[in-house]
């Protein structure tokens, strides 16, 4: 945005909320001289026919309140869409986004009749519902502490939580990306040197974090969208895996709607059944996943996940067999 236009929206704002704005008090309210307001209210009337006056009692004022400075040519569908999402993010409790969007909306919305705003927002809160399910607790100041890192590629010290061991650890890391992953899983993408490899790490596990002073070269073999595409759900795993999984006739409608991965392919059989399969990584949030659809799924292969899938299964009826007297 041009130094004069952001002025000039600036002027605007001053214009509909100020009591009495004189030409001192707005050349000293932007920091700028008494004759460059003179010339930026002179280009409002001339160019965008404001209907700008002056008098003693009101000072520079509008004579039509309903009047908007034309800048973004944003119409009533667009302003709708941005409402929409930002009342998405809300639904995704810790979005770090979520009050710089309603701020920007807030803004747009001065551009248009008080009574399109109105309308829009009844329409958004009435009649579209979001339900993130379960919350994370984020911590705003770390996730824009990752952004600035990611940005300036400088290292990080970070104290994180590692649920699966519940355990707290300290780790230097080059920070490579962030991944937004169903909207409520957050993670950070980097090279940790502790671990001497590409890992994810759940920012909301990240308990403090640190930029140091060091910069960083990303590695020029890391292609982040090969990367990301060869995981499954959000867990990388060590190598990769041609995975097969039969699905019955009931189920099998389920996995045809979605695009689980780009490497699938579906097998159709006579009885309704299919076999869906893939080349991924990350072997336990497939058997997670595979359980999810309980009978109606059976792994073929890889016979280490058919193993993880068979002690869980076993595991669970241990929990759950009647114990006789």
């Amino acid at each position: 945005m041009s130094r004069h236009l952001e002025r000039l929206l600036q002027l605007d704002s001053l214009l509909r909320t100020r009591q009495r704005p004189t030409t001192v008090s707005l050349a000293q309210e932007l920091e700028v001289s008494e004759r460059t307001i003179r010339n930026d209210l002179a280009f409002l009337k001339d160019r965008f026919h404001a209907p700008l006056e002056y008098s003693h009692k009101l000072g520079h004022h509008y004579t039509e309140s309903e009047w908007r400075l034309p800048s973004i040519p944003l119409s009533k569908g667009e302003l709708f869409a941005l409402t929409v999402g930002a009342r998405m993010l809300e639904a995704y409790a810790g979005s770090p986004y979520a009050l710089q969007l309603r701020s920007a909306i807030a803004r747009l919305s001065e551009r248009l009749p008080e009574t399109i705003w109105v309308n829009v927002q009844q329409l958004a809160q009435e009649h579209i519902l979001f339900n993130a399910g379960a919350e994370i607790d984020l911590d705003p100041d770390i996730w824009h502490k990752i952004e600035d890192a990611c940005s300036l590629r400088k290292r990080v010290m970070m104290t994180y939580y590692t649920a699966s061991r519940d355990d707290i650890s300290e780790r230097k890391l080059d920070p490579y990306l962030l991944h937004v992953y169903r909207g409520t899983n957050l993670y950070l993408i980097g090279y940790c040197h502790n671990r001497q490899k590409f890992l994810w790490f759940r920012v909301d596990r990240i308990r403090k974090l640190e930029i140091l002073q060091e910069y960083f070269t990303p590695d020029p073999q890391f292609n982040a969208k090969e990367y990301i595409g060869n995981v499954f759900q959000h867990e990388v795993g060590d190598k990769q895996l041609d995975v097969k999984i039969w699905f019955d006739a009931k189920t099998a409608p389920y996995i045809r709607e979605r695009r689980w991965h780009y490497t699938q392919e579906i097998e159709q059989h006579s009885d309704g059944s299919l076999t869906l399969k893939m080349c991924v990584r990350g072997i336990n949030d497939l058997k997670r996943w595979v359980m999810w659809y309980g009978k109606g799924a059976v792994v073929k292969s890889p016979p280490e996940l058919v193993e993880l899938v068979r002690q869980e299964v076993e595991a669970m009826s241990n929990n759950y067999a009647v114990k006789t007297i």
